[in-house]
């Protein structure tokens, strides 16, 4: 019982620290590195509620595939050495009391919520909590709209990083200013074939 106690608070720092690595971290890299950090952590998570086909999918899908997704998409755009926001600005002063704000009342609401399910475990929520059938049932009747748009919501963020990252590269070559136009070497001393040829 103490090991799962243990494993408990352990899974949850390191599901706090990954989060927070995400946005703290300016390197594009080891931010999907803390992401998957925050994956695996919450996979133990789901394992100490006995839901152990939602960690397995959890490590597969999220902490496999996804991230390899993710890890191609900021290869691609890059950008590592550029800055996230400007200097100054309403971002910069408005953004960590509107974080804050979420932050409160997000523990209410967790706190509020979870005392309720303090001695309880996974298997007690309900029969076959965590299985194949009832994440099955749950997805294609329930909750399947907010599956089917979470899944979108994830190819269109996929696609618009690469349609900006195409932009942003051709914007540089097309913006660059135009140099003074060199005559050819056969026509520098032939002033009647350069007037001919800009005309």
């Amino acid at each position: 019982m103490w090991f799962e106690q243990v494993l408990f608070f352990v899974a949850g720092i390191g599901a706090l620290a990954g989060a927070l690595g995400v946005v703290i971290l300016r390197n594009p890299f080891y931010s999907v590195l803390a992401l998957v950090t925050h994956l695996l952590a919450l996979a133990v998570l789901f394992l100490l509620l006995n839901a152990e086909f939602i960690a397995a999918a959890q490590v597969v899908v999220y902490a496999g595939a996804v991230m390899v997704l993710y890890i191609f998409v900021v290869a691609y755009v890059g950008g590592a050495d550029e800055p996230l926001r400007p200097e100054g600005g309403a971002l910069n002063a408005f953004g960590p009391v509107f974080a804050v704000a979420i932050g409160v009342e997000l523990s209410i609401a967790f706190i509020a919520s979870g005392l309720d399910a303090l001695d309880t475990r996974g298997a007690d929520v309900g029969a076959g909590f965590g299985s194949p059938a009832a994440i099955g049932k749950l997805l294609l009747t329930r909750f399947l709209i907010p599956f089917e748009a979470a899944s979108y919501l994830l190819l269109v963020a996929a696609v618009g990083a690469v349609v900006l990252a195409r932009r942003r590269r051709g914007l540089e070559e097309v913006g660059a200013p135009p140099g003074p136009r060199q005559p050819d070497a056969h026509t520098a001393g032939d002033p009647d074939t350069l007037e001919v040829r800009v005309s």
